[in-house]
């Protein structure tokens, strides 16, 4: 294990469907079984050209957006004067957000909460900003990838057709042929010359015509806000141009039918089954072993976890924290210092659902409000764990009626050592299946699909480009 990185922090990393890494990990897969089986069923040219779709697309999918935003940050918003680090969101609700300046960390960050509220037209000018931002970042992370697109598409013919040409003389230097029959063509004074070369009909759809009426609707600011301050969920809109442009652009009917299966299994196991899946191991848990295994895995591996369900008076805890109705008291009890050692604030800041100014000293440093505080997601440590201590008393007294010699510190161990191992059961077969289906089964069914027709075996891009230069070829009209 990497020095400093708990198993906890691995597990809920990879447990975290909001996360980019586990989405990084599952594309990793796909993308290197996918070039593989280009290899297998192909050639040089056409794993080269599968390598270049999927490692580039990979590159650009993840670090694209997160870049834009860093540039957009460092220059339009610094220009401005604006914190780009405040969320919008807390701007929704105004006692909340006077709760943010309130107890910001330093006075820095309430100098920025300040200068956004000072006036309607300050709020107006920093919301335009950020949809201004989000829609930019999107907008050129998804012209990146077309320019990739482009640029994989001239590369593999310039690739092909440097090695056809290689080929041919090769084969016109070994049969001693007179320079008569040389793949260059010749003007009446016996120059050679270049001619245009057409562009083959396997790139032909790189060349169209692409004008298009935008008949979309404008959505609201509110609509968006799930994209905008997801990454995960920003990420599909890209995905879904992605999408879009490789159907659009294949260049002939066996590129259209592997994206087809290649997008199908991707949409399915990167965005909508994978939490699917982690949901319905934690509820056969829950229903098998009677653990509910819900929290998030930092939760789950501290020793916080230890000392709560060691607590007599969590139940107590627990219930005064129900008795908090308001968003706005919810908010205020989360982020007042005087609050720091509540189980429950713990617990929301070991997840990430509060964050801190200074990691390192989690308990302690102080919240920066300038991030989004979900506070329907804090309600939800205090039902999952209530729902949990409940558990652990009836496991207790069970264990108890068996083995009635068995001390509670043993049996709280027992309890917590089967917790942590059905969590990360739940987040292995999760992501194990994922990346079995996408850099396994899905590339093993594009394989299967062309070896199953001799004629479709071979990588049609490069077939016809050849067909296209062996006519040029005779013609005399080929370009050296």
């Amino acid at each position: 294990m990497i020095p400093g990185i708990t198993a906890g922090q691995i597990y809920s990393t990879l447990g975290n469907n909001n996360s980019l890494i586990p989405l990084a990990i599952k594309d990793m897969a796909n993308s290197t079984g996918l070039t593989v089986g280009s290899y297998i069923t192909g050639d040089m040219a056409e794993g080269r050209d599968r390598f270049i779709d999927e490692f580039g697309t990979q590159a650009i999918w993840l670090l694209g957006i997160p870049a834009y935003k860093k540039l957009l940050d460092l220059s339009l918003f610094k220009a401005l004067g604006y914190d780009p680090k405040i969320d919008v969101r807390i701007l929704k609700n105004p006692e909340i957000f006077e709760k943010a300046k309130q107890y910001a960390a330093n006075d820095e960050i309430k100098s920025a909460f300040e200068k956004i509220g000072k006036s309607p037209k300050s709020l107006k000018t920093f919301k335009g900003l950020t949809f201004g931002k989000f829609v930019a970042s999107t907008f050129l992370t998804i012209l990146s990838y077309y320019g990739l697109t482009k640029y994989r598409h001239h590369a593999t013919k310039e690739h092909i057709k440097e090695n056809f040409i290689k080929k041919h003389k090769a084969e016109l230097e070994n049969s001693k042929k007179s320079s008569n029959h040389s793949i260059f063509a010749k003007n009446k004074n016996g120059d050679t010359f270049t001619a245009n070369l057409k562009t083959p009909s396997a790139f032909n759809s790189v060349h169209k015509d692409k004008n298009k009426t935008n008949n979309s609707k404008n959505l609201t600011f509110t609509g968006l806000q799930d994209f905008m301050f997801s990454p995960t969920k920003n990420l599909m809109i890209v995905d879904g141009a992605i999408t879009a442009e490789r159907f659009y652009e294949s260049r002939n009917p066996q590129d259209l039918i592997g994206y087809i299966i290649k997008e199908g299994s991707f949409w399915a196991f990167m965005y909508f089954l994978g939490e699917k899946i982690q949901h319905y191991v934690e509820n056969s848990t829950e229903k098998k072993h009677g653990m509910n295994i819900q929290l998030d895995a930092r939760v789950i591996e501290s020793a916080e976890l230890k000392n709560a369900l060691n607590d007599k008076n969590l139940q107590t805890t627990l219930k005064a924290f129900s008795n908090i109705t308001k968003d706005v008291d919810i908010y205020d009890f989360v982020v007042n210092p005087h609050n720091k050692d509540n189980i429950i604030v713990k617990m929301a800041k070991m997840s990430d659902i509060v964050e801190v100014t200074d990691k390192k000293d989690l308990f302690n440093s102080k919240v920066d409000t300038r991030k989004y505080i979900d506070i329907d997601e804090v309600k939800g440590i205090n039902e999952k764990l209530g729902k949990l201590y409940n558990q652990f008393k009836t496991y207790k007294d069970n264990v108890k009626t068996k083995f009635a010699d068995k001390s509670e510190d043993e049996i709280l161990a027992d309890f917590l050592k089967n917790l942590r191992k059905y969590k990360r059961g739940s987040i292995l077969k999760n992501i194990g299946t994922c990346i079995g289906v996408l850099g396994v089964i899905a590339p093993a069914v594009m394989v299967g699909i062309r070896f199953a027709d001799k004629k479709n075996k071979g990588f049609k891009v490069k077939e016809e480009l050849e067909k296209e230069l062996e006519q040029q070829l005779k013609n005399g009209t080929l370009k050296a």
